[in-house]
Formats: C-alpha cells, sequence, structure tokens
C-alpha cells in the first residue's frame, strides 16, 4: 500500500493521487469494460487509457486538478477515477470545471463514487473554484442520482458536440452547484 503522503487528499474509504505507471493495467481493465463504459463512445484500449493519463498529469501541473487516480484505502487496490476536469468543448457554459467519475463495477453500489465526488467538491472549494458542473448522458441514471446526492442542481438538457457520432448517448444531463 502506498503511504498516506503519496495522497492529495483521503476519506475513511478512498485516497485521491496523481496518476503512475503502475496504475496503467488496473486502468485499462476499467476502462476497457463495456459495462463500465456503456455511456461512453466506446471501451478504452491501452493506448487511449495511457494517455488520458498523460493528459490528466498536464492537467494537474497546469491546473492543480484532474480526473486523480483513486485507490480504495481498506482494499489496497486502484478502483479508478474520480476528480475535476477541464471542459472547453464549443457549448454556452464552457469553458468551465466538471467533476466526473468512472469507477470498476465490482465498486459499483458501495456509496464510493458519491464519497469521492462529494470529497473532490470540497477540494475544488480549496482551490476557490465558484462553480462546478456534472453531465451525464440522459440515460445514465447512476450518474444523475451521484450529482444529486452531493447536491448538484439540474441546470438542463444539452446535445454534447463530442458525441455527435454516438446519438444514444449524445442528449446530456447539466448539473451545477456554487461553491
Amino acid at each position: 500500500m502506498l503511504p498516506m503522503s503519496t495522497y492529495l487528499f483521503a476519506t475513511p474509504r478512498l485516497g485521491f493521487r496523481r496518476w503512475q505507471a503502475t496504475d496503467m493495467d488496473a486502468f485499462t481493465a476499467i476502462n476497457s469494460d463495456p459495462e463500465v463504459m456503456r455511456f461512453f463512445q466506446r471501451p478504452l484500449p491501452k493506448e487511449d487509457t495511457q494517455a488520458m493519463m498523460e493528459r490528466m498529469e498536464r492537467l494537474y501541473d497546469k491546473k492543480g486538478f484532474c480526473y486523480f487516480a483513486v485507490d480504495h484505502l481498506i482494499e489496497k487496490k486502484l478502483i479508478g477515477t474520480i476528480g475535476l476536469g477541464w471542459k472547453t468543448f464549443d457549448a454556452d457554459f464552457t469553458p468551465t470545471v466538471d467533476i466526473g467519475y468512472r469507477i470498476g463495477k465490482s465498486w459499483w453500489n458501495q456509496g464510493l463514487s458519491t464519497e469521492g465526488a462529494a470529497a473532490c467538491l470540497a477540494y475544488a472549494r480549496q482551490l476557490q473554484i465558484p462553480k462546478v458542473v456534472s453531465m451525464a448522458s440522459v440515460g445514465n441514471l447512476s450518474s444523475i442520482q451521484v450529482m444529486k446526492k452531493i447536491g448538484m442542481q439540474y441546470w438542463k438538457e444539452f446535445d454534447h458536440p463530442e458525441l455527435q457520432d454516438s446519438p444514444s448517448i449524445q442528449r446530456c444531463s447539466l448539473y451545477q452547484i456554487c461553491l
């Protein structure tokens, strides 16, 4: 297990940290699972997982936040990613900070996404980020439920411009919270 000093912040069950090369296999397994990736354009192979991890490291270096690597502190395993992203696609609400989460299905229905997302909102407050949004395909009711549980309010629906080639997931619900 990693020492607690490795973590940028933690909850009773989760540790949030920067990405490491040793995360590759576990994160690729999560990203390549069709059930986990049901509301994304496609499962991600190893090369795309590597590119995502590298993008997150660059974002952290630039902004002080990213979609963090998240370890389950009791089980001593990487469970996925929960954190803050920087969205700049063409929309009337961008650029903006968003909160996102993707954890392996063996960790679902334990309140971990909610616990982690709430911790990320607290981290955003520390960074003095005034507003955070979150978005999910309208059919992704589990993700929308997490947004509600952490106090986010429904804002509107929109067609995500980066999902034009995926009409079944393009319509998204947008939630927001002012910090």
